[in-house]
């Protein structure tokens, strides 16, 4: 198994523009059928070196990975999106 997990700095990081981003992450369940797993949360400390929104999906190995960054509805409606309120994202993608 695969976990994939992207943190994102949002230029707007008012609570309405995050709770907006994490229910778009969130509609993927259902939509996406690559993921196993899905998890998404909104940061609540606000500090210096926080980022605002942070997705973790769990997939079954790099072919169900690469397939999911290609998915039609995570290309046309989330990354559409996340990349147009972003300011900036960090991944990590690791075996568990």
């Amino acid at each position: 198994m695969i976990k994939h997990i992207v943190c994102f700095k949002l230029k707007n990081n008012s609570r309405e523009e995050c709770e907006k981003a994490a229910e778009i992450l969130r509609s993927m369940e259902g939509n996406v059928p690559q993921l196993r797993g899905i998890e998404v949360g909104v940061d609540f400390l606000h500090s210096e070196r926080s980022y605002d929104v942070v997705l973790s999906v769990l997939l079954d190995d790099p072919k169900a990975l690469a397939d999911y960054q290609s998915d039609p509805y995570h290309v046309s409606v989330v990354k559409t999106h996340m990349h147009a309120v972003r300011e900036s994202s960090v991944a990590i993608d690791y075996y568990i």
